[in-house]
């Protein structure tokens, strides 16, 4: 069996090809040493929910592929966290676990994996969604694509590791711009910030992203392991805060899921309407 109760191709050592996370997550070896990973979660516009990354974080260490490539389906890469459908008396709990340990072990993973990642952003890629992608070595768009994080608009902290990863990608103004003001960006503003690597029509984004992994793939495989070690540890080094100070990000992230203003602005946000803040 593997993640999510989907059944394998193989062995427990092979690749886990096939269906996971109830259907919502689709694993396949497109190419000969690529894998690819395929969130299909079209009601929610490929949300994230628990069994999703769970999928994610117990299949991608698996892997042996040299490059793996993680999509989305119907034009949506991932809209993000699935918090939409929490029960108001549960929100505060359940929305904190959700973003603290399910997600934190699917970054983890394709941060962790010893070869290089890429991520083929085929529509919108939001929040934690946008994430993931970040999280990747190497991300490629869809010309109609969107990026774009939303906390402000929703009353959310966001992780000072996640923070970290926009700042490694385009720099403190540019991370300012997309937390502070919340606005989407096109894949063409992306390309010109260093969010993503490329650009292509929306039609050929498949056979790009494909080809680019294929060329990974084939490249030495000592040499991508051992390239992709060295640039995470010396981001890693610049990335160290003071154990207090960190403690305190924490701190701060966490209160935010206790506050009314969090509780509001996802519900005005499922109910497109303009958010009333209470600054509590």
């Amino acid at each position: 069996m593997t993640a999510g109760g989907a059944e394998s191709g193989g062995r427990p050592d092979e690749h886990p090809t096939g269906t996971l996370a109830s259907g919502k997550l689709l694993l396949d070896e497109p190419a000969d040493g690529v894998a690819r990973l395929t969130i299909r979660n079209p009601a929610k516009r490929n949300a994230l929910d628990e069994e999703i990354l769970d999928a994610i974080a117990e299949s991608v260490p698996r892997l042996t592929a040299h490059c793996v490539v993680i999509t989305g389906t119907e034009a949506v890469f991932s809209a993000g966290y699935d918090i939409g459908d929490i029960p108001p008396e549960e929100f505060a709990e359940r929305a904190e676990s959700l973003v603290a340990h399910p997600f934190a072990d699917a970054i983890g993973s394709l941060e962790d994996y010893e070869y290089p990642t890429l991520a083929a952003l085929n529509g919108h890629a939001i929040g934690g969604g946008l994430e993931v992608a970040l999280a990747c070595d190497l991300r490629v768009a869809a010309r109609g694509t969107r990026l774009g994080m939303p906390p402000a608009k929703l009353g959310l902290i966001y992780s000072h590791t996640g923070l970290r990863k926009f700042i490694d990608a385009v720099g403190v103004t540019r991370a300012r711009e997309l937390f502070l003001v919340g606005r989407t960006i096109d894949a063409e503003t992306a390309l010109d910030w260093g969010l993503v690597n490329s650009v292509h029509p929306d039609d050929e984004l498949d056979d790009a992203a494909l080809a680019l992994a294929t060329e990974i793939a084939g490249n030495a495989p000592l040499s991508l392991a051992g390239n992709k070690r060295v640039i995470r540890e010396l981001i890693a080094v610049e990335s160290r805060l003071d154990p207090e100070v960190e403690r305190e990000l924490v701190e701060l992230r966490r209160s935010c899921f206790l506050s009314e203003d969090f509780r509001e602005g996802v519900q005005a946000f499922a109910e497109k309407r303009p958010p009333r803040w209470q600054g509590r």
